[in-house]
């Protein structure tokens, strides 16, 4: 079980360049606290500051060393020449492995702004995500199809394959995650018992399509407090607010123990990666989880 980190990229905050130094400050804390991977969103349109992927992963990729990292694209959003010229870019300045996570992606007003059609979501993710592999791959890729692209190329390449993680949680997007991607990411909404559930059925359908996942990664919304009360005080009146419309049972709080009891329980469902997304936003908090997610995942590997 390996346990990654995607930061909070949205921060209602009035001096954008303050929540900036946030983000810096937390790629470094889980550098420091030997995290596994490191990895941020994909979200536009926003009315409050949401820091976009590339430019930030750019910044925060000088903070974090060798380890694997990457960003979420919402394929049908964007162009996929420009996708592979930015995952192409970001994996030559990474010092590790390059993940591209993506996922189909929601809300009328986003793709509306960004002059897309919620309805085209699943042929222009496919189509897109083919683009961009060929790309990568360094062909000369003319497509007439929902994308028209003509004799298009990058550069720079990856310095070595990138990893294509599709998300998603419904039976449609798990199989065309164990069709089409390297890994599957489970959303963080998911119950225990539907984590369980729908990983089982992605080991089915990657049997059925004869391929072999390099990763079976989850999302939760966690935070690691200093003791069982302290982990409380913080999360449960985050909960209590229907934080995201999430049933509560899909959050991990806790103590270091608790925290990593939960973490072995999704290993023991056939996870191989826990990818924490933190409950509070308040960077006290975060910083100090952040320090003990070092604690949980040695108690995880340890086990």
């Amino acid at each position: 079980m390996r346990v990654g980190i995607s930061l909070t990229s949205f921060h209602a905050v009035r001096d954008a360049r303050e929540a900036a130094g946030w983000m810096v400050a937390r790629a470094a804390a889980a550098r420091e606290a030997e995290l596994d991977s490191l990895f941020v969103g994909d979200h536009h349109a926003m009315a409050a500051p949401y820091y976009q992927n590339t430019p930030i992963m750019g910044r925060l990729l000088s903070e974090w060393g060798d380890r694997p990292a990457g960003c979420l694209f919402l394929l049908p959003l964007w162009n996929p020449v420009l996708v592979a010229e930015q995952v192409g870019t970001l994996a030559a300045i990474a010092g590790g492995r390059f993940i591209m996570q993506c996922a189909l992606g929601d809300g009328r007003a986003q793709f509306a702004a960004m002059g897309a059609t919620l309805r085209n979501r699943p042929s222009m993710f496919e189509e897109g995500l083919g683009i961009v592999r060929r790309l990568l791959a360094g062909e000369t890729v003319t497509s007439s199809g929902r994308y028209r692209v003509s004799e298009a190329r990058i550069a720079p390449l990856p310095p070595e394959p990138v990893e294509v993680w599709i998300g998603g949680s419904a039976g449609a997007s798990i199989d065309r995650a164990a069709r089409l991607g390297d890994a599957w990411l489970a959303g963080p909404e998911l119950t225990p018992a539907q984590a369980r559930e729908w990983a089982l059925y992605y080991r089915e359908r990657c049997a059925f399509h004869g391929r072999m996942p390099t990763a079976i990664a989850i999302r939760r919304d966690v935070f690691a407090g200093e003791s069982s009360a302290h982990a409380r005080a913080v999360a449960e009146p985050i909960l209590g607010a229907a934080y995201r419309g999430f049933d509560p049972s899909a959050c991990v709080y806790g103590d270091v123990d608790e925290v990593a009891e939960a973490f072995r329980e999704y290993a023991g469902m056939g996870y191989t990666d826990v990818i924490v997304r933190h409950l509070t936003n308040g960077q006290p908090e975060v910083l100090g989880s952040l320090r003990r997610l070092r604690e949980v995942r040695r108690a995880v590997l340890d086990a």
